[in-house]
Protein backbone atom coordinates (compact mmCIF):
# COMPACT_ATOMS: atom_id res chain seq x y z
CA UNK A 1 0.00 0.00 0.00
CA UNK A 2 1.68 3.26 -1.09
CA UNK A 3 2.02 5.83 1.67
CA UNK A 4 3.11 9.45 1.60
CA UNK A 5 3.72 12.24 4.06
CA UNK A 6 3.05 15.86 3.14
CA UNK A 7 3.86 18.85 5.32
CA UNK A 8 1.68 21.58 3.79
CA UNK A 9 -1.50 22.14 1.85
CA UNK A 10 0.56 22.88 -1.27
CA UNK A 11 2.40 19.56 -0.96
CA UNK A 12 -0.94 17.77 -0.55
CA UNK A 13 -2.31 19.48 -3.68
CA UNK A 14 0.90 18.66 -5.57
CA UNK A 15 0.57 15.00 -4.58
CA UNK A 16 -3.02 15.14 -5.88
CA UNK A 17 -1.77 16.50 -9.22
CA UNK A 18 0.69 13.59 -9.49
CA UNK A 19 -1.95 11.05 -8.47
CA UNK A 20 -4.24 12.40 -11.20
CA UNK A 21 -1.80 10.97 -13.72
CA UNK A 22 -2.23 7.38 -12.43
CA UNK A 23 -5.91 7.37 -11.45
CA UNK A 24 -8.29 5.75 -13.93
CA UNK A 25 -10.19 8.24 -16.13
CA UNK A 26 -13.41 6.49 -15.11
CA UNK A 27 -13.71 5.11 -11.61
CA UNK A 28 -14.41 5.66 -7.95
CA UNK A 29 -12.07 7.19 -5.36
CA UNK A 30 -13.11 7.35 -1.70
CA UNK A 31 -11.35 10.13 0.22
CA UNK A 32 -11.29 9.02 3.85
CA UNK A 33 -10.27 11.06 6.86
CA UNK A 34 -11.46 13.16 9.78
CA UNK A 35 -12.59 16.77 9.46
CA UNK A 36 -9.61 18.87 8.44
CA UNK A 37 -7.56 15.89 7.26
CA UNK A 38 -7.07 17.38 3.79
CA UNK A 39 -9.62 15.52 1.66
CA UNK A 40 -10.73 18.60 -0.26
CA UNK A 41 -7.15 19.86 -0.53
CA UNK A 42 -6.11 16.58 -2.16
CA UNK A 43 -9.20 16.73 -4.40
CA UNK A 44 -8.12 20.21 -5.55
CA UNK A 45 -4.85 18.75 -6.79
CA UNK A 46 -6.50 15.77 -8.46
CA UNK A 47 -9.07 17.91 -10.29
CA UNK A 48 -6.40 20.37 -11.41
CA UNK A 49 -4.06 17.53 -12.42
CA UNK A 50 -6.80 16.16 -14.68
CA UNK A 51 -7.21 19.59 -16.28
CA UNK A 52 -10.88 19.74 -15.25
CA UNK A 53 -10.58 22.97 -13.20
CA UNK A 54 -8.05 25.21 -11.48
CA UNK A 55 -7.42 24.34 -7.83
CA UNK A 56 -9.03 27.59 -6.62
CA UNK A 57 -12.25 26.59 -8.40
CA UNK A 58 -12.49 23.36 -6.39
CA UNK A 59 -14.29 23.63 -3.05
CA UNK A 60 -15.88 21.25 -0.61
CA UNK A 61 -19.32 20.12 -1.75
CA UNK A 62 -20.51 19.81 1.88
CA UNK A 63 -23.64 21.89 1.33
CA UNK A 64 -24.26 21.34 -2.37
CA UNK A 65 -23.40 17.61 -2.06
CA UNK A 66 -22.08 17.30 -5.65
CA UNK A 67 -19.72 19.45 -7.72
CA UNK A 68 -19.00 18.79 -11.40
CA UNK A 69 -15.73 19.75 -13.07
CA UNK A 70 -14.78 19.85 -16.73
CA UNK A 71 -16.64 20.48 -19.96
CA UNK A 72 -17.73 17.85 -20.66
CA UNK A 73 -17.78 16.74 -17.02
CA UNK A 74 -14.71 14.62 -16.23
CA UNK A 75 -14.80 14.71 -12.43
CA UNK A 76 -17.63 14.51 -9.91
CA UNK A 77 -16.81 15.50 -6.33
CA UNK A 78 -19.37 14.24 -3.81
CA UNK A 79 -19.51 14.92 -0.06
CA UNK A 80 -21.70 12.66 2.07
CA UNK A 81 -20.87 14.27 5.44
CA UNK A 82 -24.32 15.78 5.98
CA UNK A 83 -26.26 12.68 4.92
CA UNK A 84 -27.52 10.23 7.51
CA UNK A 85 -29.09 7.37 5.59
CA UNK A 86 -28.70 5.17 2.55
CA UNK A 87 -31.93 6.64 1.18
CA UNK A 88 -30.47 10.16 1.34
CA UNK A 89 -27.35 9.03 -0.51
CA UNK A 90 -29.46 7.37 -3.18
CA UNK A 91 -31.40 10.64 -3.49
CA UNK A 92 -28.20 12.39 -4.56
CA UNK A 93 -28.16 10.17 -7.64
CA UNK A 94 -24.79 8.60 -6.91
CA UNK A 95 -25.71 5.41 -8.81
CA UNK A 96 -26.24 7.40 -12.03
CA UNK A 97 -23.02 9.33 -11.43
CA UNK A 98 -21.03 6.09 -11.05
CA UNK A 99 -22.23 5.01 -14.50
CA UNK A 100 -20.92 8.15 -16.19
CA UNK A 101 -17.64 8.37 -18.05
CA UNK A 102 -15.86 10.31 -15.31
CA UNK A 103 -13.74 10.01 -12.20
CA UNK A 104 -15.87 10.19 -9.03
CA UNK A 105 -14.26 11.53 -5.84
CA UNK A 106 -16.33 10.82 -2.71
CA UNK A 107 -15.68 12.33 0.71
CA UNK A 108 -17.17 10.47 3.69
CA UNK A 109 -18.11 7.48 1.52
CA UNK A 110 -16.78 5.12 4.20
CA UNK A 111 -19.99 5.88 6.12
CA UNK A 112 -21.94 3.91 3.48
CA UNK A 113 -19.57 1.13 2.31
CA UNK A 114 -22.43 -1.11 1.17
CA UNK A 115 -23.33 1.40 -1.56
CA UNK A 116 -20.03 1.41 -3.40
CA UNK A 117 -18.43 -1.21 -5.64
CA UNK A 118 -15.45 -3.20 -4.37
CA UNK A 119 -13.41 -2.04 -7.35
CA UNK A 120 -12.36 1.38 -6.14
CA UNK A 121 -9.43 3.40 -4.93
CA UNK A 122 -9.33 4.42 -1.27
CA UNK A 123 -7.15 7.31 -0.14
CA UNK A 124 -6.87 7.68 3.64
CA UNK A 125 -5.62 10.95 5.06
CA UNK A 126 -4.55 11.48 8.65
CA UNK A 127 -3.12 14.57 10.33
CA UNK A 128 -0.07 14.07 12.51
CA UNK A 129 2.35 16.14 14.51
CA UNK A 130 1.69 19.87 14.05
CA UNK A 131 -1.62 19.52 12.18
CA UNK A 132 -0.07 20.55 8.84
CA UNK A 133 1.57 17.17 8.33
CA UNK A 134 -0.54 14.46 6.70
CA UNK A 135 0.04 10.76 6.21
CA UNK A 136 -1.72 9.58 3.09
CA UNK A 137 -2.17 5.90 2.24
CA UNK A 138 -3.64 4.49 -0.93
CA UNK A 139 -5.28 1.15 -1.71
CA UNK A 140 -6.60 0.01 -5.06
CA UNK A 141 -3.68 1.37 -7.06
CA UNK A 142 -1.24 -1.47 -6.71
CA UNK A 143 0.46 -0.39 -9.94
CA UNK A 144 1.31 3.01 -8.44
CA UNK A 145 4.84 3.98 -9.34
CA UNK A 146 7.16 4.23 -6.38
CA UNK A 147 8.48 7.51 -7.80
CA UNK A 148 5.20 9.36 -7.16
CA UNK A 149 5.68 12.06 -4.58
CA UNK A 150 9.47 12.01 -4.61
CA UNK A 151 9.75 15.17 -6.67
CA UNK A 152 7.45 16.94 -4.21
CA UNK A 153 9.49 16.39 -1.12
CA UNK A 154 6.80 13.95 0.06
CA UNK A 155 8.24 10.99 1.86
CA UNK A 156 7.45 7.57 0.40
CA UNK A 157 6.39 4.72 2.68
CA UNK A 158 9.92 3.45 3.26
CA UNK A 159 10.88 6.80 4.79
CA UNK A 160 7.78 7.33 6.95
CA UNK A 161 8.74 7.84 10.54
CA UNK A 162 6.76 5.89 13.15
CA UNK A 163 4.53 8.06 15.32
Amino acid sequence: MPQFRTTSGEETRALGRELAQVLPPRGLVLLIGDLGAGKTTLAQGIVEGLGAAREEEVSSPTYTLVHEYGDPVRVYHIDLYRLDSVEQVRGVGYEDILERDALVLVEWGERFPQLFPDKRVEIRLRTVDDGDTREISITGLEHLESGIGGSLGCYPESELKPN
